[in-house]
């Protein structure tokens, strides 16, 4: 007898066509969710068809387990009525020209050229793929109706409430992904609930927290700048002057500036979802899931700071045009060695536990 597995359509080893369809998809969203495109009204049908999409692939990946999950139509149905809620009533920030959904006032933040929040249109993909990952452990036991869930619901309902009442729509985002997640609980028990929190956990990364983290990370930009100023006066730059964040010649005709989005908040948020996923994904320890996520701080500095003196010492000698070249067009230096470094510790975390696995020669 022939297996399925045979028979699959593959035109991509590993991928059906409609799979490919759907990554094309992807990126057709992500292209319209462009800074040109702001203000339109086509990116959030176009990107909320591609999370449709997803979730399609995703559980005709997990055809199998998904069989096994119980109240299946009534799943969707929630999810759908809970998105339709937020998706009318939404955003409680109402005024000329606002749209009330949600999603919309989203999409309008994550695509603001001062946001630095484009990691944020990942996550639900990322969801989607963790979700897959942890399809056998998140089916491993029998699921059922967990009524307890209501209250995670319920508690959706209540921040949503509060944040039309507070006009602050950050509750109502908050209030939304704890409905779902109660949604999901609901259905499916709460064995579902413990297995499926990391995943869940990710969200946290689209609350749009930009106005916050760019004055916690002043002091960040400031340790950035008086680093690099203590090691271009070693012989990088003998008559570099620093005045706050901003770093010049003798001379003031050139400058250097620690801009928040290189040393503050691109790289650090980014940083912390990646090491957060890796984390999680490779190790079962708490301690050395936590070691690589609070990693991230001092990764982001040592990233800013090479990336600073690289342009220094390339201004030093060749000129200042070329400075302002590097500074323009090589600002992703930040984030290859700090991702770089993050992958050598992960390694360096991940020795211990392959030599407790290795057989003892000496044992009889």
């Amino acid at each position: 007898m022939v297996s399925s597995e045979t028979k699959k359509p593959f035109l991509i080893k590993g991928l059906w066509p409609h799979e490919i369809a759907f990554l094309a998809l992807v990126a057709w969203a992500f292209h319209w969710t462009g800074v040109q495109f702001r203000g339109w009204w086509q990116p959030l049908p176009i990107f909320g068809s591609a999370l449709v999409a997803g979730l399609g692939v995703l559980i005709f990946r997990s055809r199998e387990e998904w069989r096994l999950l119980p109240n299946r139509a009534s799943f969707l149905i929630l999810l759908a009525a809970w998105v339709t809620l937020f998706q009318v009533l939404g955003n409680a920030t109402l005024g000329y020209g606002v749209p009330p959904s949600m999603f919309a006032w989203l999409l309008d933040a994550y695509t603001s050229p001062l946001a630095d929040q484009e990691h944020a249109l990942m996550i639900p993909f990322v969801v989607l793929v963790l979700l897959w990952w942890k399809r056998k452990e998140l089916t491993a036991q029998p699921a059922g109706v967990w009524w307890p869930a209501l209250l995670l619901i319920v508690l959706g309902l209540v921040l949503h409430l509060a944040g039309f009442m507070a006009q602050q729509i950050r509750l109502s985002i908050i209030g939304f992904f704890v409905g779902l997640y109660g949604i999901t609980g609901l259905l499916w028990g709460k064995h579902w609930l413990k297995a499926s929190f990391f995943p869940f956990f990710l969200f946290a990364f689209c609350l749009p927290i930009t106005d916050v983290l760019d004055h916690l990370t002043s002091p960040l930009r400031l340790l950035v700048a008086r680093i690099v100023e203590i090691i271009a006066h070693l012989g990088l730059s003998p008559d570099l002057v620093r005045q706050g964040t901003q770093l010049m010649d003798s001379q003031r005709t050139f400058a250097y500036e620690v801009a928040a989005a290189c040393s503050g908040i691109r790289s650090l948020i980014t940083l912390l979802v990646l090491a957060t996923v890796y984390g999680f994904v490779t190790f079962r320890s708490p301690w050395k899931r936590g070691a690589l996520i609070a990693s991230a701080l001092p990764l982001a500095v040592l990233g800013n700071v090479i990336r600073l003196c690289f342009t220094i010492g390339v201004a030093e000698m060749f000129g200042q045009d070329a400075g302002k070249a590097v500074e323009t067009n090589f600002g992703f230096i930040t984030f290859a060695v700090a991702l770089g470094c993050m992958f050598l510790i992960a390694r360096w975390l991940e020795k211990p536990s392959a030599d407790a696995t290795t057989p003892n020669s000496t044992t009889v």
